[in-house]
């Protein structure tokens, strides 16, 4: 009997040890997507996730974060894929040999909300920059993000067109809140002061109290979304084969419809454009 145990065990061993590795394998399929805030706090990522779950059988985990701290976490080889909202500074990171195969995926729009009586009168305004002089002449508050998200450079981008040097005054009429755009609507919401949003969030924020869309329209606040994986030949242990999964099914007819059929109350927040190339 004593000479069975050895037999046994090695038995038991050989049956069970293909399923422990499939169990293994199948928790490690997942990917780490960081992401702007946008696609997160839109709703926009549990409207697409199942879909390409059933399809892959890949999880996603995502850390939302802006533009400018999810291209660092990309940077650092802590996530597999970055999917993000500014331009320039995806080029820069593919640039520097941080991320490979950017692809654009879909489009929306910046929009400037402020208080309902809107006491800088520029609703209806179509040049944003008209805008901000009107605002930064009457001194009404305004808040940013300041968190060199991809919204907050946009906004910059603006400030600088219209030639106001906001770093001058910030503390004052300006104020930074450092944190995502939810939290900024929020605070724009209680001191009743005018902010930069992507619609996609405005769309689904609900804590708008007295604030509503003053100004649209602007080609200036054209709103670009790229994808991007985090490049292998820095970061080896990134999943280069999931992660390119994801982004061939964001980019793809499946999954730029998906994209098409988000909508809030009947509106459409993103529009896809991935057949516009790189």
């Amino acid at each position: 009997m004593a000479k069975l145990k050895p037999f046994i065990a090695g038995a038991v061993l050989a049956l069970t040890a293909p399923l422990f590795i499939s169990m293994i394998q199948a928790e490690d399929k997942f990917i780490t997507i960081a992401s702007t805030t946008s696609t997160e706090q839109s709703g926009l990522f549990d409207h697409l996730l199942p879909g390409f779950k059933a399809k892959t059988g890949i999880d996603v985990r995502v850390v939302a974060q802006g533009t400018g701290q999810a291209l660092k976490t990309g940077e650092r080889g802590d996530a597999d894929v970055v999917f993000v909202h500014d331009t320039e500074a995806e080029i820069k990171f593919v640039n520097a040999g941080f991320g490979i195969d950017r692809r654009v995926v879909m489009y929306n729009d910046f929009v400037v909300v402020g208080p309902k009586n809107d006491p800088a009168s520029i609703h209806g305004i179509k040049d944003a920059t008209v805008a901000l002089k009107k605002i930064a002449a009457m001194q009404v508050p305004f808040v940013s993000r300041g968190d060199n998200s991809g919204t907050h450079n946009a906004e910059l981008r603006l400030w600088k067109a219209a030639g106001i040097d906001v770093k001058a005054v910030s503390g004052r009429w300006y104020r930074e809140t450092g944190s995502g755009m939810g939290p900024t609507l929020n605070t724009a919401a209680a001191m009743q002061a005018y902010t930069l949003a992507d619609r996609g969030t405005w769309l689904s924020f609900k804590n708008r109290g007295d604030l509503a869309i003053q100004i649209e329209g602007d080609p200036r606040l054209f709103n670009q979304y790229g994808v991007m994986l985090v490049n292998p030949a820095k970061h080896p242990h990134v999943k280069q084969d999931l992660g390119k999964a994801f982004v061939n099914w964001i980019t793809s007819a499946e999954g730029q419809q998906a994209i098409a059929d988000y909508k809030i109350s009947g509106e459409q927040l993103f529009f896809p454009n991935a057949s516009a190339g790189r």
